[in-house]
């Protein structure tokens, strides 16, 4: 096999640090880039890009925070036309299922004349455990808009074995590839899931999207957050083509996909559902 020099953008996000590990491990030679590293990438300053796409083969691109929010289709079609000029062989795209901006992103890869690869992930199992869920989890309290929502969510760790699958295997070029979990699960049911296997009352309260964004806001979190978790709860979670479950993690891995159950089990083995919020911090 070819050892590939593979460049991975967010890689130290939660799928970013997988698939570097992942494709370390496989012999290739990794650069993992962001604000802090040598060379530095900033999405917000395209000068930043070509240093990092220098003597690159191909490239895992995670945009932050979302590609739902303002600016990202700029940012994505400078980077396209960068590692076009870099000469880099092909590019994998990780993007929202059921994401309408997320879309428009997939169309500027598609058509920026590099190889390519759209992975189309559900919401993932670790905003529990790693994301912004846990603190509610911590507290006892998931307080979370739409409670009838019966959402296919996805293990991070999938989504990062399918990414260094595909990054790799040339068949896949040109496809979009489907990321969910094997099964729909409401917020409700997901918290009884995580609450019977600590052993520990965790209650689920529905409230409004409006509720919850206000919450948002009186946590100090920044407008751009607030509205991109209003966007993701109104227009994502309520469009019903996101509900679907897909089975390509399947075909693309040849194992079934990870639930959920086996994903709390694995969580709650390392005990971050028994710390205090406090340490979290």
């Amino acid at each position: 096999m070819k050892t590939e020099n593979i460049l991975v953008i967010g890689g130290t996000g939660k799928t970013g640090r997988r698939v570097a590990n992942n494709l370390t491990q496989l012999g290739h030679n990794v650069r993992v880039v962001g604000r802090k590293t040598n060379p530095a990438f900033d999405w917000e300053n395209t000068d930043s890009f070509d240093a990092a796409l220098k003597d690159m083969d191909r490239a895992y691109i995670v945009y932050y925070p979302d590609l739902a929010v303002p600016g990202s289709r700029d940012a994505i079609s400078a980077l396209t036309e960068k590692a076009l000029e870099a000469g880099l062989e092909k590019v994998v795209l990780l993007s929202g299922k059921g994401e309408t901006e997320a879309e428009a992103c997939e169309e500027i890869v598609a058509n920026s004349g590099l190889n390519y690869t759209l992975v189309r992930a559900s919401w993932f199992n670790q905003n529990f455990s790693e994301g912004a869920f846990l603190e509610f989890v911590l507290n006892g309290i998931v307080a979370l808009p739409m409670p009838k929502a019966e959402i296919p969510f996805v293990d991070v760790n999938d989504i990062a074995d399918v990414v260094s699958k595909v990054i790799l295997d040339d068949s896949y070029n040109g496809q979009t590839i489907t990321v969910t979990g094997p099964q729909k699960r409401t917020f409700k049911q997901v918290v009884e899931i995580m609450a019977e296997a600590i052993d520990r009352h965790i209650q689920f309260v529905p409230i409004s999207i409006d509720e919850f964004k206000e919450g948002m806001k009186q946590a100090g979190l920044p407008d751009s957050y607030v509205w991109l978790f209003g966007y993701l709860f109104q227009e994502v979670l309520g469009n019903p083509d996101n509900q679907e479950v897909s089975d390509d993690v399947a075909k693309v891995l040849g194992r079934p996909a990870i639930d959920f159950e086996t994903f709390v089990k694995q969580t709650a083995a390392t005990g971050i559902w028994n710390q205090s919020v406090t340490e979290t911090i």
